[in-house]
């Protein structure tokens, strides 16, 4: 059995944490180049100044409680560890000659939104930005590799945002079409996969992941409908231009892997209401409407959708091809043991697992579950785009990087993939590893907290060569993409 001979095995970024050139090639700014650095013990916050002239840094990347006028911009005196990220803007071509030699078949990335229209507005896309992003995609090409692109990987026009809240606001809908019929235009004949919106289910953090600034349940939910109707029409329109895309949703599928902390039916009950938040976001992609539990969610909490006339039919009309995720934990949730008590216990570790430095739990158990759920909720093939593990690798004296654990990790977690495929009978389309190279990371901006196969030189200072190393795991994920997963020794 295992895994299906054109199984799609390989390695996933982001433009905002990977790319670089945040002011090259015409580009503009992102809601992604306000964000500060921060640590696994303080959040990243997001700059911005007040019509008075004064600067400012928000508390946290939800980015509440914002001052009348607030206007976010790029600050001296701060450090923004997204401009420059590990700079694959002019050093793509050495980057992907090493996932050749990974042996990768497919390379998940995103394009950056602002690259192509730099303010959001524009009528007309910049054309050093689109060419950008043919030489990628050619590249790839040359060796082989299938290019499988995100439309939206939290990184939205900055203007947008500054004008009117991004998508809080409709007007978001037909800008961000623009931008996806200029692409699957112009790289029809070179990129077959799609996802529209990363990690949807995301948007509770508000700003980091969808440029809206706010946190409250109300705008968040108009905005996650405004990604709703724009997603459905990106995939409508992708078939149209192209019948042979393949246009995916994609969900961070962790939060949906949510274990009660006891037997006690009440904890079950919070479970299950912990998991539909995020299962939500999927079904109205992949089912074409929203569920009946949600729309009781939203009775109870006073939420009131803003529809336009013919959202439902659109809805219907542009369901997905497959279902990406993200997975790299389980959690643990409870009913509330006091008033104002948060359920879903993120600082505590499950017992019965490990957990990395930064409080991450590895349950290889809780990924073959998560892809049993989804695959029998859905019905639909489910491709893995993220999974991997942060670690602060070190260079040792001989001057190489020895990361067993991270080998120890992917190990566990791909043959908790075939377990999936050989005895659950899950349609896994393919595998793509966060990330093939260390990037800066989404939640803290740090360089320490390492995902790759490559190291690089670079260090949350900003110091260092920018030099690609091989690390021993490198070896390692080749022998099992050539092997198509047999071979895990």
């Amino acid at each position: 059995m295992g895994f299906r001979s054109d199984f799609l095995w390989g390695g996933a970024t982001a433009a905002n944490q990977y790319e670089g050139g945040w002011n090259e090639g015409g580009r503009g700014p992102a809601n992604t180049d306000v964000m500060t650095k921060g640590s696994k013990d303080q959040a990243r916050g997001a700059t911005y100044t007040l019509p008075d002239g004064s600067r400012h840094l928000t508390k946290g990347v939800a980015v509440k409680d914002l001052p009348e006028g607030a206007r976010f911009e790029v600050l001296d005196g701060y450090e923004y560890p997204c401009h420059d990220a590990v700079d694959f803007y002019h050093h793509y071509k050495e980057d992907i000659a090493l996932f050749a030699e990974l042996g990768f078949k497919t390379y998940r990335m995103s394009i950056s939104w602002p690259r192509i229209f730099p303010t959001g507005m524009e009528k007309e896309p910049n054309e050093e930005g689109l060419k950008f992003y043919d030489n990628v995609f050619d590249e790839l090409l040359k060796y082989g590799i299938e290019p499988m692109v995100t439309l939206h990987h939290f990184e939205v026009p900055l203007e947008l945002t500054n004008q009117w809240g991004s998508w809080a606001d409709r007007r978001t809908i037909d800008c961000f079409i623009r931008f996806c019929r200029t692409v699957f235009e112009r790289y029809k004949n070179k990129v077959k996969y799609w996802m529209t919106f990363n990690e949807i289910n995301n948007i509770y953090f508000g700003f980091l992941s969808s440029g809206v600034p706010g946190d409250d349940l109300q705008t968040v939910m108009q905005a996650a409908h405004h990604q709703f109707v724009a997603s459905a029409m990106a995939v409508k329109i992708g078939h149209e231009i192209n019948p042979d895309f393949k246009i995916g949703c994609m969900l961070a599928a962790s939060r949906c892997t949510v274990y009660p902390e006891t037997c006690n039916p009440a904890d079950v009950q919070k479970a299950w209401e912990q998991a539909s938040r995020q299962y939500f976001f999927a079904d109205v992609q992949c089912r074409g409407y929203y569920p009946s539990y949600q729309l009781k969610y939203f009775e109870r909490n006073g939420i009131h959708i803003q529809k336009e006339s013919g959202d439902d039919e659109i809805l219907k009309e542009g369901t997905v091809d497959y279902i990406a995720i993200s997975y790299y934990r389980s959690m643990i949730t409870a009913a509330p043991k006091q008033e104002g008590s948060d359920p879903l216990l993120l600082g505590v570790i499950n017992p019965y697992l490990e957990a990395t430095e930064w409080g991450i739990a590895i349950d290889p158990m809780g990924f073959r579950i998560t892809l049993h759920n989804l695959y029998d909720r859905y019905q639909l093939p489910v491709m893995i785009v993220e999974n991997g593990i942060g670690a602060a690798d070190e260079v040792a004296e001989d001057g190489q990087i020895h990361d067993p654990y991270r080998v120890d990790f992917f190990r566990s977690h791909i043959q908790a993939m075939k377990d999936a495929v050989d005895i659950d009978g899950v349609d896994v389309m393919g595998y793509t590893t966060w990330a093939p190279i260390d990037i800066v990371s989404a939640g803290t901006g740090e360089m320490r907290k390492r995902y790759g196969f490559v190291y690089v030189d670079k260090d949350d200072e900003g110091n260092g060569s920018l030099k690609r190393s091989k690390k021993d795991s490198f070896a390692w994920y080749q022998k099992v993409i050539a092997s198509n997963g047999e071979n895990l020794e």
